[in-house]
């Protein structure tokens, strides 16, 4: 269904998955996304205005900034690499009904789907064979399970650490201002990464059918 979709609105539910579901998103790993981004927000806040970087009153160290990092890092490179070497494998390109842009997009949308989402695919690519099964069966096995490891390393870390006293250093997670400063982060960090691949897909075919 969603392979009838304009270029545009194609690339919606693509990105908001890349951007791990964190909109809109599963109560699962839309949440443990969405603190992944939490937590690098309040790291860097408070490295910029020299305040403890703190959530829910614990602190936030290098340990769970690294875990964090790994969160955030491991989805756009198992999308990226996927959908990268697809379209130089005669394997990944072979089984593309529509070739072009939109054949590009079909791509990227199902490596974005089994690394972050159920795993559904563009109708005009056909994923049931021995290339993409193996393939996106081995990102979506990366993408649960090295998510998930991480995640819990965060929560075991975090439940061992003593709740710390507000005070004038500590940085407030509950303003206006720390959400802009989270969509900012969201926007720079988790956006831009998948651009230069959306780029080029739906963005240029969308172009292409405006006759750009």
């Amino acid at each position: 269904m969603h392979d009838s979709y304009m270029p545009l609105g194609g690339m919606i539910p693509m990105w908001l998955m890349q951007l791990g579901e964190i909109i809109f998103g599963g109560v699962g790993s839309g949440l443990y996304g969405m603190i992944a981004f939490i937590i690098i927000a309040v790291f860097i806040a408070g490295l910029m205005i020299g305040r403890t970087p703190e959530y829910l009153g614990k602190k936030i160290e290098a340990y769970e900034m690294k875990m964090a990092s790994l969160m955030i890092l491991i989805p756009p490179i198992l999308v990226l690499m996927g959908t990268a070497i697809s379209v130089i494998l005669p394997a990944g390109k072979n089984p593309i009904l529509n070739p072009g842009t939109h054949g590009f997009s079909e791509i990227l949308y199902a490596f974005s789907s089994v690394s972050n989402n159920n795993g559904s695919a563009f109708a005009g690519l056909t994923t049931n064979t021995f290339f993409y099964n193996v393939a996106q069966g081995l990102a979506m096995f990366f993408a649960r399970y090295w998510l998930l490891i991480p995640a819990l390393a965060i929560a075991g870390s975090l439940s061992k650490k003593k709740i710390v006293p507000v005070s004038q250093g500590t940085l407030p997670t509950h303003t206006p201002l720390f959400i802009v400063f989270l969509v900012m982060v969201i926007l720079i960090v988790g956006a831009l990464t998948f651009f230069p691949a959306l780029a080029l897909g739906p963005i240029v075919e969308h172009l292409m059918l405006r006759g750009i």
